[in-house]
């Protein structure tokens, strides 16, 4: 199978540069693929849309501020560092609040010991350069909790696509509201998974308390494997990166006794699918655990827990668009997408879902 099977053109237009006006307010694409039918909402309908008695599975992770902007202490040559993740020191999994692999942008203007200063209270020594598609790992040298001066001088990691000529105070702190979850509580992520941004606390409470909706909670920390681009011609030949997910034994218990009385799941986002379908992959049933998946889920893949999907509309070629593809069939999902560029939906992170049942 090809990667280029899963292009589609896509107006630039199309990108959503800011969010809606409300988090609820942003249009939503029904898919039934039982009926092979298309219908088009609103977020807000999912109240009266998601079967009563389901179970919906949210991923509370939170984006941290990655993306740091320094200098070469040498030069004064600007360099960007962005965060993916703490690095392992060694095969026991340890890592240290301070050494992080990373990407740096540009990369060809270090070399290791080259020195990036961010600030007076937080500096950046390049370490060594690994072999896995141009990552780093820097040690930091910070004057205080790391992740309290990280957040005094990170910035929130925003995807390329996302381009503004204007970048005001009142848009970054639009930002950092509206590029989290409403339930985000466990940091640790570069990328917000985006099906969730919809949700509001008022929405929440009406799915529990007026269609007896049961929530479980998952952890997935969204890094490379989510949004790294395939490279391979063949998609079978692409390998996914590991990205750590842990899932509380509350959530494991609610997840096999849904599956037990034939509840419906509903997973929001694809790193909740990935979360549940490697644990499922790996012990047969849902466990608490704290794991980490390489989960590459496209055609043809037959999916163990999860029953319905909320997913934001995702870019051409990509693992996320070969994911839902397997869920919904390539087809379908193509007609559906085809359909949502004549309609003029919102693409991307800050855009438009779609309901697929």
């Amino acid at each position: 199978m090809l990667v280029s099977e899963y292009d589609y053109e896509l107006p630039e237009e199309l990108i959503a540069q800011m969010p809606a006006d409300k988090r609820e307010n942003s249009r939503m694409m029904v898919l039934d693929k039982g009926r092979h039918t298309i219908s088009h909402k609103h977020f807000y309908d999912i109240v009266d849309l998601i079967e009563p008695n389901s179970l919906l599975v949210l991923n509370d992770t939170k984006v941290l501020p990655a993306r740091l902007l320094g200098v070469k202490e040498e030069t004064g040559a600007k360099i960007e560092i962005f965060l993916l993740k703490k690095f392992s020191l060694s095969s026991d999994s340890k890592t240290s609040e301070n050494t992080w692999q990373v990407l740096i942008k540009p990369s060809k203007r270090v070399k290791p010991q080259t020195r990036v200063r961010i600030s007076g209270e937080l500096s950046a020594t390049v370490v060594e350069k690994l072999e896995d598609d141009g990552e780093w790992v820097v040690e930091f040298d910070c004057a205080g909790d790391f992740m309290e001066v990280l957040h005094k001088y990170g910035n929130l990691p925003l995807p390329p696509y996302i381009e503004r000529k204007l970048q005001t105070e009142e848009i970054k702190n639009l930002d950092y509201e509206r590029y989290q979850t409403v339930y985000a509580r466990d940091e640790g992520s570069v990328a917000a998974p985006t099906a969730g941004l919809h949700f509001t606390k008022e929405i929440l409470t009406r799915l529990q308390k007026e269609h007896g909706i049961d929530i479980a909670y998952v952890t997935l920390n969204v890094g490379m494997g989510t949004f790294r681009p395939v490279k391979t011609e063949r998609i079978e030949d692409h390998k996914m990166h590991s990205e750590t997910f842990e899932i509380p034994e509350v959530t494991a218990d609610k997840i096999n006794e849904a599956k037990r009385i034939g509840k419906k799941i509903i997973a929001v986002g694809t790193t909740s699918v990935r979360t549940l379908e490697t644990v499922y992959k790996k012990y047969g049933r849902i466990q608490a655990c704290h794991d980490s998946s390489e989960l590459f889920i496209y055609p043809p893949y037959e999916f163990k827990v999860v029953d319905k999907l909320i997913t934001n509309f995702h870019l051409p070629k990509s693992t996320l668009l070969m994911l839902v593809s397997a869920f919904a069939g390539k087809d379908f999902i193509f007609e559906a997408y085809a359909e949502a560029v004549k309609e003029k939906y919102r693409f991307f992170s800050y855009g438009d879902c779609m309901y697929i049942r």
